[in-house]
């Protein structure tokens, strides 16, 4: 069988490339049915946006070493295993599973870098694992407390998600500031107490506990300092890339004494390593994956060999695109 993987191997251009797929006597072979693109990071990859001389995440063995062209990316594939080596059990044939994996038709893998998926939850809700568990780690980086003021900025699929565990939490007010009226609506339906246009946020929102930062526009970083009051707390979401804003500590910033804390899920924080492992995380996010309208958050789905004309409209900033699930 003629196996087939996505490049990306220019600024804004993508190519599908034949791979050899051979599994070894441990191995087991995973045919694709759904994977999720990333309008973050794989964004940034995309537009060449990504620092070149910045290694790829080490935790993920699939990847390329640098974000340099050639390479594959994607983190986020749901198949079907399809073929065992003689030294793996015969039990995983036909289990429905999800890998930290690039956009390729099939795959080879060790079965401990899977995981099942939860009867009933389908191949294009799996390959949204990957955004539920960073919306995890967001929510732990947060620290969320009884009766707190918290304001989440940017409503795209990490942001509705992180809306979704933050709704979980008796708080006093969750706010959502998002520019686009259809995504503020589903940031309702997430649970958000009120949602607000950008403009609108700058007049009414202010000495919050808490901000967010999941817009993916740094200059966004000086709302959400400006929307918390003394002591207050902004965590950093958004993978800014090779974007730049200029960024006002100037104002209030040092006497307010406003903490700026960085959330990234390739590491668990530190304080924290001592209850939590990237294992618990990803099964807390496997768990909450039930509770979730993924259907609502998947707007296109796109054959995986029209995978161009599905980076082009993510990359047209559509008002109607939230999250693109390649299908094979």
């Amino acid at each position: 069988m003629s196996d087939t993987a996505l490049y990306f191997t220019a600024p804004e251009t993508v190519d599908h490339r034949p791979v050899s797929v051979d599994p070894a006597a441990d191995e087991v072979v995973v045919a694709t049915d759904a994977s999720a693109i990333s309008a973050g990071t794989e964004l940034l990859v995309y537009r060449d946006e990504a620092p070149d001389d910045l290694p790829v995440d080490e935790n993920i063995e699939a990847f390329d070493d640098t974000f340099e062209y050639p390479l594959r990316y994607g983190y986020a594939a749901a198949g079907t295993v399809v073929e065992t080596g003689s030294d793996v059990a015969d039990e995983w044939l036909d289990r429905s599973v999800f890998a930290f994996r690039p956009h390729q038709t099939r795959f080879a893998a060790d079965p401990d870098d899977l995981v099942p998926l939860p009867d009933g939850v389908s191949p294009a809700h799996g390959s949204l694992l990957p955004t539920v568990e960073t919306a995890t780690n967001l929510v732990l980086d947060s620290e969320p407390r009884l009766g707190e003021s918290v304001v989440v900025f940017g409503a795209g699929v990490v942001g509705l998600c992180t809306t979704r565990l933050l709704s979980a939490f008796p708080l006093g007010e969750l706010v959502v500031v998002e520019p686009i009226a259809t995504r503020r609506e589903a940031a309702t339906a997430m649970g958000a107490d009120r949602t607000l246009t950008p403009e609108a946020a700058a007049a009414e929102v202010g000495d919050c506990d808490l901000a967010v930062e999941l817009s993916g526009e740094p200059a966004v970083l000086n709302d959400a300092i400006d929307a918390v009051g003394y002591d207050g707390r902004v965590v950093v979401g958004s993978w800014y890339g090779e974007k730049r804003a200029p960024i006002d500590l100037g104002g209030s910033f040092h006497r307010d004494r406003i903490e700026l804390v960085s959330s990234q899920v390739s590491t668990i924080d530190p304080a924290r390593r001592g209850r939590w492992d990237r294992k618990r995380r990803f099964d807390t996010a496997v768990e909450w994956l039930d509770r979730l309208d993924c259907e609502r958050l998947i707007s296109h789905r796109v054959p995986f060999s029209e995978a161009a004309d599905a980076y082009e409209l993510l990359d047209a900033r559509d008002e109607s695109v939230l999250q693109v699930v390649l299908t094979y």
